[in-house]
């Protein structure tokens, strides 16, 4: 395999010179006469706009699910009493891990207005999540969902072009804030055309294939997918990012999501190298295998058998935990 984080690298560095423009900064502390400090204010470029140029993050559950959600296990099975459910038996070695985390939602009130149908398709697409969410195949992640991923990514800004590199599966996007030509095709990261509306970046988004999710709970569109963000500065470190959704195919009316960027503070913040092609050649190509380390599959599908074993010695502790404690003697 090819060493991706090269690659990362010399994409910022091609970016550097491509997109040209001036990446010098303003003061990013106004001061009013007789007092300390005031707010910090959004760092600046060159020619006043705000800058935004830094490692981010966002800090929520919107990757496991965008609508507000309780803990639940990533693939559930039944277990002893009928509405707790349990780890499937494919991740049940993962124990609390392997359990989404609790979360309040990023949707404005709370819903995603489907069509009869693409409902349908969304309840399946959850119960099916480890065949069909693209992030688990290192797929690009889409926009918006690559905004909000548990991952850090950079943005390098100029006056022309704001570019973004992502930690997750080497992906890219550039936003042109100059005139270009429409997008000739379909793109997992959209096509891109930003402009200035006072000090909020507004980005239309189009052009997408059909191949990415919202986030890991199957919330999904088609080709039809249309979004416009908007990157509103708080500070100079935190970014309101909003993104409306529209999609005729899939959905009875745009609807919109909305939640906080951070910048991170480290002084050795970077993006690292997550090579997420090579960690997931067995789930694609594990089934071509000569001899496979899964040993059932029903087409691409892994199907785990789980056997406990005790451990010699442990015969006590099992059978106190299952409720039959030995005999004396």
């Amino acid at each position: 395999m090819r060493n991706r984080f090269g690659d990362t690298m010399l994409g910022i560095a091609t970016a550097a010179v491509v997109m040209g423009g001036s990446l010098g900064v303003m003061p990013s502390v106004r001061q009013s006469p007789g007092s300390q400090a005031a707010t910090p204010q959004p760092r600046r470029t060159a020619d006043g706009k705000p800058d935004f140029s830094g490692i981010w993050q966002a800090n929520s559950t919107a990757n496991w699910d965008l609508q507000t959600h309780q803990a639940r296990p990533i693939v559930a099975q039944p277990g002893v009493y009928p509405d707790v459910p349990v780890l499937a038996a494919p991740v049940v070695a993962l124990g609390s891990a392997g359990w989404i985390p609790p979360g309040m939602g990023v949707v404005d009130g709370d819903e995603i207005p489907y069509q009869p149908w693409a409902a349908q398709r969304k309840r399946e697409n959850a119960a099916n999540s480890l065949d069909r969410d693209p992030e688990l195949k290192c797929y690009m992640p889409g926009v918006p969902r690559a905004m909000y991923l548990p991952y850090p990514f950079q943005i390098l800004q100029s006056t022309n072009k704001v570019m973004m590199v992502f930690e997750f599966a080497n992906a890219q996007r550039i936003i042109h804030l100059d005139d270009v030509e429409p997008y000739p095709g379909e793109a997992y990261m959209g096509h891109s055309v930003g402009r200035w509306d006072g000090d909020a970046l507004v980005v239309d988004v189009s052009s997408f294939t059909p191949y990415t999710w919202f986030d890991r709970s199957g919330n999904f569109h088609s080709d039809a997918l249309h979004v416009v963000e908007r990157y509103t500065p708080i500070s100079r470190d935190a970014i309101q990012y909003e993104a409306t959704i529209e999609d005729s195919k899939v959905f009875t009316r745009p609807w919109k999501i909305s939640l906080p960027l951070y910048r991170r503070l480290e002084s050795n913040a970077r993006i690292m190298d997550f090579r997420c092609i090579e960690m997931v050649e067995e789930t694609l190509y594990g089934h071509l295998r000569k001899q496979p380390l899964v040993k059932r599959w029903e087409g691409r599908t892994m199907i785990v058998d789980i056997t406990r074993k005790v451990p010699p010695g442990e015969e006590v502790y099992e059978r106190l935990w299952s409720g039959n404690p030995p005999e004396d003697k």
